[in-house]
């Protein structure tokens, strides 16, 4: 059987995000597609964070509610429910390290989950952690790295 992976056409795993997808770029998603959710995958939850960011990890995009059998988010497309992420909007935001800071890394975890997280939309990255921790089946992981 084949493994839950997430990957993207726009950069490879620990690649560099290309600038379009930055906050100094175009800032739209890339694009994301999946293989292999398990069998009682009923939706798919996705958390961007910068682990590296100062002082703790930064939100830059919280999604749920993707059905698991459409196998990709196109570059630019909005899941079905998005969250708050820490630029304090709803939606994708993209990689945007302190000048010199260095390079980043940007972790695009997609959660394979049973069902319905009943999450408004505009929820907060601690309540989608809470409602996926309780029905998770498994997590695949796509990171790239940027640098300004």
């Amino acid at each position: 059987m084949a493994e839950f992976s997430l990957t993207s056409t726009a950069f490879a795993d620990e690649g560099t995000i290309p600038r379009r997808h930055t906050c100094d770029g175009e800032d739209r998603s890339p694009p994301l597609s999946w293989s292999a959710p398990p069998r009682r995958t009923r939706s798919l939850a996705l958390i961007l964070d910068d682990p590296d960011a100062p002082g703790e990890r930064f939100i830059h995009w919280l999604a749920w509610g993707i059905p698991p059998d459409t196998g990709e988010l196109g570059e630019g497309e909005a899941a079905p429910t998005q969250g708050r992420n820490d630029f304090g909007t709803v939606g994708y935001r993209g990689p945007y390290p302190p000048h010199g800071h260095g390079r980043h890394r940007y972790r695009f975890r997609l959660h394979a989950v049973t069902g319905d997280l009943g999450l408004a939309p505009g929820a907060g990255v601690q309540e989608l952690e809470r409602a996926v921790a309780a029905k998770v089946l498994a997590v695949a992981e796509l990171v790239g790295t940027y640098q300004r």
